[in-house]
């Protein structure tokens, strides 16, 4: 009989591109910079991290992260060691093995390019091979603001299977009453979509 699956605290993950960094007190400064930048795509978020807001997303991120419900890591990029933006796993559940990505933004410059997808590839990798939870993932939930077609396509991109739409289940720091759009990868997939981003990764490491 299997034991229970427990939260493992978080550690760096580097891959070829980036390093995916633990949230702690000295990050603040430099998070700070590589967030603020390009407000309409904050429109799109459930709360903003730019600018005048940075200082009480900060602080809600490290209360979740307190929890065991979240956990929360700025992407450095090893070409140069300058923060890029920001990913995390949300709403974890230990004992069901599973959870979300998201709550992910990065700096217009890098994105398509091998940022999001070896970010997705090290915290998937770190949730399906047994890192995150002590024992395997059964389920990674990615979801994102139906308004957000490029995330959509990202997010399909990978591989991941679409669910559906959670039709407005969720207000934004604007306002805005959105709807969910819900893609989820399980366990067997995980070969599939580790494939599929390591040869993407491997076309943008070539010469």
């Amino acid at each position: 009989m299997s034991h229970p699956a427990s939260l493992q605290p978080p550690p760096a993950l580097d891959g070829r591109f980036i390093r995916l960094e633990p949230y702690h007190a000295g990050l603040k400064a430099e998070l700070r910079a590589a967030l603020d930048v390009d407000p309409e795509a904050w429109s799109l978020f459930s709360r903003a991290g730019y600018g005048a807001h940075f200082d009480a997303w900060w602080t809600v991120a490290l209360e979740r992260a307190a929890t065991g419900d979240f956990q929360n890591f700025a992407v450095r990029r090893l070409s140069d060691g300058v923060i890029v933006g920001t990913t995390s796993y949300l709403n974890l559940k230990p004992a069901d093995r599973g959870g979300e990505i998201g709550a992910t933004f990065y700096r217009p410059e890098v994105r398509g390019g091998p940022v999001n997808p070896e970010a997705k590839r090290l915290l998937l990798a770190h949730a399906f091979e047994g890192g995150l939870f002590g024992q395997p993932a059964h389920r990674v939930e990615i979801i994102t603001d139906a308004r957000n077609l490029r995330s959509q396509a990202a997010i399909k991109k990978l591989g991941a299977h679409y669910e559906g739409v959670l039709r407005q289940n969720k207000i934004t720091w604007t306002g805005h009453v959105r709807d969910t759009v819900v893609f989820s990868i399980i366990a067997a997939e995980w070969p599939m979509v580790r494939d599929k981003l390591e040869s993407r990764l491997n076309a943008l490491a070539a010469p």
